[in-house]
């Protein structure tokens, strides 16, 4: 990943602040199914994976063995941002970095600690991302919805939308 681009700049700058990300995934009867989920990363690294520990005897755990295609959303409504990542999944079997990723909140989950036997670091690679960043205050976003409802032109311009590709 290019982290001097703008838009990915941007992406991270959406996402960091953002305690919970919805992770988005498929049952084996096909059917969508998510689960709230902390981000640990404090950056985003050269391979634009974002990371979460999860229970290895959960059935989350089991689903993404099987089927590791997933989608990850944030919103933040008060700053008017979304964000929508999907990826694949993968199992991450590295101390070092359960280390550099734990925090004090981890511990209520998995009491033991980064050598808790029932830790997971589950690493999403972000493919694709999209995004949605309003900056225009309230009061003007509610003058320019008002005015696409008088005039039937939908609104222009209320904030930044992209997409990107990332591998």
């Amino acid at each position: 990943m290019h982290t001097e681009s703008p838009a990915h700049e941007t992406l991270w700058k959406l996402i960091k602040d953002i305690r919970f990300g919805m992770l988005t995934h498929r049952t084996s009867t096909g059917m969508l199914h998510a689960h709230p989920l902390t981000t640990q990363n404090r950056q985003l690294d050269e391979q634009a994976e974002l990371y979460f520990f999860i229970s290895q005897s959960g059935e989350l755990y089991e689903r993404l063995l099987t089927d590791g295609e997933v989608n990850v959303s944030y919103a933040d409504p008060d700053e008017d941002s979304y964000v929508s990542v999907s990826g694949q999944a993968r199992f991450v079997e590295d101390r070092a970095l359960k280390e550099a990723l734990w925090s004090p909140m981890a511990k209520a989950w998995f009491p033991g600690g980064v050598s808790d036997p029932d830790l997971a670091l589950l690493a999403v690679r972000i493919r694709h991302a999209e995004y949605w960043n309003v900056d225009e205050s309230k009061m003007v976003q509610l003058f320019q919805m008002a005015k696409a409802a008088i005039t039937g032109e939908p609104p222009r311009h209320l904030g930044e939308h992209k997409e990107l590709t990332l591998s």
